[in-house]
């Protein structure tokens, strides 16, 4: 799915209306050539990570989604979508803030 930017503070970014991510699931999102996996837990709200697990690459987006966490669909590492740390490991994945408001997406990507 692409997205424009949105008019508001510099970095953020309106991805759309937040139907567009089913809950208990994530979708990927590219602004402008930058990706981001964004889910929104059975719990509520959204959370913003990048979207390739940094063992073998695997499309986090299309990962299974419990509470909030993300197991990657290829190797079954599984990631914390709060703080972005792997469950029992070191590695990480960058978060980013997200929000909704007015029933849309927003999130914040990283200076360039």
């Amino acid at each position: 799915m692409s997205a424009p930017p949105s008019p508001g503070l510099l970095g953020e970014h309106c991805l759309g209306p937040v139907a567009q991510v089913p809950v208990g699931e994530g979708r990927l999102f590219d602004v402008d050539g930058w990706q981001v996996a964004v889910f929104r837990p059975r719990d509520g709200g959204v959370h913003a990570i990048d979207p390739v697990c940094p063992h073998r690459s695997g499309p986090l987006a299309e990962g299974l989604v419990g509470g909030t966490l993300v197991v990657c669909p290829l190797h079954g590492w599984t990631f914390d979508l709060v703080s972005g740390c792997r469950v029992g490991g070191t590695e990480a994945v960058v978060r980013h803030p997200a929000r909704v408001e007015d029933g849309q997406i927003v999130v914040s990507r990283p200076p360039t």
